[in-house]
């Protein structure tokens, strides 16, 4: 016997206990425009800080740290846009810097007077905290580091800022001479400031360091909040920020989706669902987190980086299921296989198909698409899942062409139009220029269409002359769009006559799904992926 009474829920299910020596509630400060965009392959424009902003805020972060205002033109736009044009209900924008320079004067430091002509209510500065730093690259006294931090601080706090103060290396620097680091701190909270953050700006600590040393840290500052910024050079950014709050910390910076400087950031997806659901730490508005998964998403989008399924709590894979063993299990408890409510995170379960399929787990699968099959149809599907599979297709990974395939066994067909034909043309120039055009002859409503589009490849035309056959009757086409193309050859010993299959991921901004097309000829795989992307697009209008 588990102890489990029929119908209650399991304890990856239970509302969590929160230890009493943990803190009741963190607060979270996201720095993915700042840390963030400084990941290799971000690059984002003005708009697109000013989109992830807007997601943020309605994500419920408390504080959205926007890069610093001088840094180059782009940020001196954001900031000089973001007063006039966001409305943040939850959310409050903080503008980065840096300390005084060694020597200098607050009065006249060009970096702190532009944090108070950014025009928002908290500046956080950054400040060296490591004695070794301080000598080798700042090439000052430890005197003149600590001294350049208390100035900084009581120069914002006198004009009128909240101030937290990053404190640059402090887990190396505390390991070597944890005097001096401490004595940094002081020097910031003896001038008001008003979060401690430490950083392990190298990442290179580990869980069982850090939770002693913010321990000590919390002893020795007891009245002033004590913050965690964690890398991940280790693997292990979100568990260090995780053992920060545990000794006392109250405040974590972190990216979405964990972007950031070399292997990134303290992931917030995977973090403020550990405090909250698994901890019991109150973190963002509870009305909020279900908004984790699409918001997810949606940065990932603006920043063009494609999220990794198997990201935990947010990724497409997180709660998928292949094994006929899971999926029996799943469909009679929930939580046998999956550690909390897919749906807290905003998140859902699915099903995998594929040609190691039974009959159990297809019917599974039609179920959760509203998709009624009786006993032969179910039937044909499995064989048909099997036969297609064995030719090259993998259709768990192709979810919007396996929906098309299960439809289409109960006798629907789309409606939207009908194929007569395709032509595309490649005209190679001798000067090594590539035109190509293509050409579509389909049906609407009876109607006979014929529209040519040019593009940078055969799919591209193909695209764009279907586009323009269909896409007067069915305007929503217009928000859809391609995310991503895969090619892979799968007979590799049959060279240039080879089976390939083709992966299209496609989106409408608001969701996301795959099509799939096998052929010996690349084109005709392509135009079986786009086909069934259109299709899906056009069934499942954006709301």
């Amino acid at each position: 016997m588990s102890g489990t009474e029929p119908g209650e829920p399991t304890a990856a299910r239970r509302p969590p206990v929160r230890d009493p020596r943990w803190p009741e509630a963190v607060e979270i400060f996201d720095t993915t425009l700042r840390d963030g965009v400084q990941f290799e392959g971000i690059s984002v424009t003005v708009e697109d800080k000013l989109r992830i902003v807007e997601q943020l805020d309605r994500l419920g972060v408390h504080w959205i740290e926007g890069g610093y205002p001088g840094a180059n033109p782009k940020d001196a736009e954001f900031f000089r846009r973001a007063a006039n044009e966001l409305s943040l209900t939850t959310s409050t924008l903080v503008a980065f810097g840096s300390t005084r320079r060694p020597r200098g004067k607050v009065d006249d430091d060009p970096t702190l007077r532009t944090l108070v002509e950014a025009g928002t209510s908290t500046a956080c500065i950054v400040g060296k905290s490591w004695d070794y730093h301080v000598t080798e690259a700042l090439r000052t006294t430890l005197d003149e580091a600590v001294a350049m931090v208390g100035d900084s601080v009581r120069f914002l706090k006198a004009e009128g800022l909240r101030v937290f103060f990053d404190a640059e290396h402090f887990f190396d620097g505390y390991k070597r001479n944890p005097e001096f680091s401490l004595r940094v701190l002081e020097a910031a909270a003896i001038a008001g400031v008003d979060a401690l953050v430490l950083c392990d700006t190298n990442g290179g600590s580990l869980p069982h360091e850090v939770e002693p040393i913010v321990a000590d840290v919390v002893g020795h500052f007891p009245e002033v909040t004590v913050g965690m910024h964690t890398q991940n050079d280790t693997g292990c950014a979100t568990a260090n920020a995780l053992a920060g709050v545990v000794a006392g910390a109250t405040h974590v910076q972190g990216t979405i989706n964990g972007y950031g400087e070399r292997t990134g950031n303290c992931d917030l997806t995977q973090l403020v669902p550990n405090l909250t659901l698994k901890m019991g730490i109150a973190t963002l508005p509870a009305d909020r987190i279900a908004a984790l998964t699409s918001v997810s998403h949606h940065v990932a989008e603006l920043v063009n980086m494609p999220l990794l399924n198997q990201a935990p709590y947010v990724g497409t894979s997180a709660f998928a299921h292949k094994a006929g063993l899971h999926t029996s299990a799943i469909v009679r408890s929930p939580d046998s296989y999956e550690h909390i409510d897919p749906e807290a995170v905003g998140n859902s379960t699915r099903f995998l198909v594929s040609d190691l399929s039974g009959r159990a787990t297809v019917e599974l699968k039609a179920d959760q698409l509203g998709i009624e099959l009786d006993p032969s149809q179910l039937g044909e599907v499995v064989a048909q899942l099997k036969e297609l599979e064995h030719r090259g297709y993998h259709f768990e990974v192709a979810d919007g062409s396996l929906e098309l395939l299960m439809r289409e066994a109960t006798g629907w067909r789309q409606p939207f139009f009908e194929l007569e034909s395709f032509r595309v043309i490649v005209d190679h120039q001798a000067g090594g220029a590539v035109d190509t055009e293509a050409t579509v002859k389909v049906r609407v409503n009876g109607d006979r269409i014929i529209a040519t589009g040019e593009g940078n490849g055969p799919v591209n035309a193909l695209d764009a002359a279907l586009r323009a056959a269909i896409e007067p009757r069915f305007p929503d086409l217009a928000e859809l769009h391609l995310v991503d193309f895969k090619v892979r050859v799968l007979d590799t010993g049959a060279g240039t006559g080879a089976v390939t299959r083709v992966l299209l991921d496609s989106t409408d901004g608001e969701r996301t799904w795959s099509t799939i097309g096998v052929s010996e000829n690349i084109i005709e795989a392509s135009w079986q992926a786009l086909l069934d992307s259109l299709v899906f697009g056009l069934m499942h209008p954006r709301e």
